[in-house]
């Protein structure tokens, strides 16, 4: 995937990692300290502060950070889809049969 916003890292820790930098980016566009962010969301601060550093936190509380920054629909679309490699791979999905010609003439 060739997309500017997708994860270029092929590990969890490094995707949890750029996560949290987009996290901490946003919180500053809102112009909040760790301490704010952390107190809107309804974490600890140890907790937050440590998201930002490490990118661990449990599912809910990434939850929480989501909806503190009005963001959760963006959770939406996380496995919502099957990934396809390939246009056979959508069409067998479908129940569709490729027809091809035989002749060359």
């Amino acid at each position: 995937m060739n997309n500017i916003l997708a994860f270029n890292v092929a590990s969890p820790t490094g995707v949890a990692k750029q996560v949290a930098a987009r996290v901490k980016t946003r919180r500053l566009e809102l112009d909040l300290t760790q301490e704010g962010m952390a107190a809107r969301a309804g974490l600890k601060f140890a907790t937050y502060r440590r998201f930002e550093q490490t990118g661990e936190i449990s599912l809910k509380g990434l939850l929480q950070i989501g909806f503190a920054l009005n963001a959760l629909h963006e959770f939406d679309t996380l496995f919502a889809q099957k990934q396809y490699q390939s246009l056979d791979d959508v069409l067998n999905e479908q129940g569709v049969t490729r027809k091809r010609g035989k002749k060359n003439e």
